[in-house]
């Protein structure tokens, strides 16, 4: 994925109206869920989730293998 088409799918999920919680598959298969829009920070194909628990979760657009729950289910 692309460090715009990173930045685009995940701003216009973050703003979504109502927010509907999505799901980041990772290369590799690990996968994790964005339950509130907050607790995401995107900049320049880099982003940081803070899980429950406060536990943080870096990523980049390298290494997303999909987007699971936009409505065109963006891959890489």
């Amino acid at each position: 994925m692309t460090a715009e088409n990173f930045d685009r799918v995940l701003e216009g999920l973050k703003q979504s109206q109502p927010f509907r919680v999505f799901t980041v598959e990772l290369h590799g298969g690990r996968q994790f869920e964005v339950d509130h829009p907050s607790a995401l920070v995107v900049r320049d194909g880099v982003a940081v989730f803070i899980a429950p628990g406060g536990v943080p979760i870096w990523f980049d657009h390298d290494r997303v293998n999909q987007i699971i729950g936009s409505l065109t289910n963006e891959s890489s």
